[in-house]
């Protein structure tokens, strides 16, 4: 996917996908997000878990991402990884990022373009109708949720802790430092398989109107 952001400078949008504590003020389906431990000056792992709509059962994952600027864009990639103190939950489906990036491209000093790709598998044997949802509805309106997030950033930062990008400035980082050695890739053939073939489309229309 891809979303044009006019009046969001390059940097801005760099900063809103690494800001977690942003992220907790517009990310509607997050549950939660944290940071777990840093590998290298530009390498880290995090836990994220997003809200489904019920009955489907909630997701999380477990990533280690990598962010390089390249100029004035930008490159954030990450992939599923297990990591030992953080096993997949009772009340969530692990889901594995098989590769995700986003690539923040300059328009120059007021505008950036945002390239988004994902290879996802939420795992749990997902009906069509789920699949199709989330490919043409949900994706393309958390890009617009980064764009509207974006243009209210600066004006956020400014009144918490302006300074604090350990994303640009390593030295601010006082993640707690993981070897490699902990981590391997996570393989969805791994994890169980939850049956949710059965989810009613109807049933979760009404539950989402409900939620709204």
């Amino acid at each position: 996917m891809r979303i044009v952001c006019k009046d969001v400078t390059a940097e801005t949008l760099y900063d809103v996908l690494h800001d977690t504590s942003y992220r907790k003020k517009w990310d509607t389906n997050m549950i939660d997000t944290y940071d777990i431990g840093r590998l290298t000056v530009n390498a880290d792992v995090g836990y994220y878990s997003w809200r489904c709509p019920t009955p489907l059962k909630n997701r999380d994952f477990v990533t280690m991402r990598s962010w390089l600027p390249l100029g004035n864009d930008y490159l954030i990639i990450n992939y599923s990884v297990k990591h030992p103190q953080h096993p997949p939950k009772k009340d969530y489906v692990r889901a594995v990022s098989l590769l995700t990036g986003y690539l923040i491209q300059s328009n120059g000093a007021s505008s950036s373009t945002l390239y988004y790709l994902t290879q996802v598998d939420p795992r749990g044997s997902l009906p069509k109708w789920v699949v199709n949802r989330v490919s043409q509805f949900v994706a393309p309106k958390a890009m617009r949720k980064i764009y509207k997030a974006s243009l209210k950033y600066p004006d956020w930062k400014r009144k918490h802790n302006p300074t604090l990008k350990p994303w640009m400035f390593p030295e601010q980082n006082t993640l707690p430092c993981i070897s490699v050695s902990e981590l391997t890739v996570q393989r969805a053939d791994s994890l169980e398989n939850i049956d949710e073939s059965a989810v009613s489309e109807e049933k979760t229309n009404h539950s989402e109107d409900e939620e709204a």
